[in-house]
């Protein structure tokens, strides 16, 4: 059987979301969908009869289909949109395993694995995980809301050096803008393409490009559809 969340077993320390939300979600979010479903479903009629209410039309067809199918339906279509949304945020939870030889990050369908001897930091910024590479380069910039403590704790155990005080490189950061000074070549091009990505939310995409900037030497992030970069050797060392 695994280690559970924040404990060691074995060589390795697993944490991720309790088993308790991750049941709970697939169970609350079917019943929630279903119960908003219902009640839209039992209050048409009354909504379709005020005036000035938009989508009118859409609340009179509700009210048009005849029971027991109308509460039936709702029930069923509520259920699944709840089974879609649980699906949704399994998909989006972040799972991370620490060992003493490698560090595995697993979201939905894509693992990330990294060896020991590739990191050489780690810490939190807001909620996101970071690791570093010996390059002053990142190796994963990951969202979650996995608790601090206990990712701090994992890497702890098993030797990796954690940055109390964040980001070891954050007075190198700089907002990118059209023609930005101190780029390598090739880069602006990347860029640019990379912030129409962070516009549309194409998160393949974004995270392609990533890859492509961190071959010429270039960290980025992002901040509210704003990007940031870095040179991977930082200016002052």
């Amino acid at each position: 059987m695994p280690p559970t969340d924040g404990t060691r077993g074995g060589r390795r320390t697993v944490v991720a979301e309790p088993r308790a939300m991750v049941v709970l979600s697939w169970l609350l979010l079917p019943l929630l969908g279903a119960a908003i479903c219902w009640l839209v479903q039992w209050s048409a009629g009354w909504v379709a009869s005020l005036r000035h209410v938009p989508w009118r039309w859409f609340f009179r067809m509700i009210d048009s289909v005849d029971e027991p199918w109308a509460g039936l339906g709702a029930l069923l279509l509520g259920a699944l949109a709840g089974l879609l949304l649980a699906g949704i945020a399994a998909d989006a939870r972040l799972t991370v395993t620490v060992d003493d030889d490698r560090v595995v990050l697993v979201r939905g369908n894509t693992t990330q694995e990294f060896r020991r001897e590739r990191v050489a930091g780690v810490f939190r910024a807001g909620k996101q995980l970071v690791l570093l590479d010996t390059e002053g380069g990142e190796l994963a910039r990951e969202t979650s809301d996995l608790p601090a403590d206990r990712l701090r704790a994992a890497f702890a155990a098993h030797g990796y050096p954690w940055h109390v005080d964040g980001d070891p490189y954050r007075d190198e950061w700089r907002r990118w803008v059209e023609d930005a000074a101190g780029l390598p070549a090739g880069a602006g091009p990347l860029l640019r393409a990379r912030q129409r990505a962070v516009e549309k939310g194409d998160r393949r995409d974004m995270a392609e490009l990533r890859t492509e900037l961190a071959r010429l030497g270039v960290v980025v992030r992002d901040e509210r559809k704003r990007q940031y970069w870095r040179p991977t050797r930082p200016t002052g060392g």
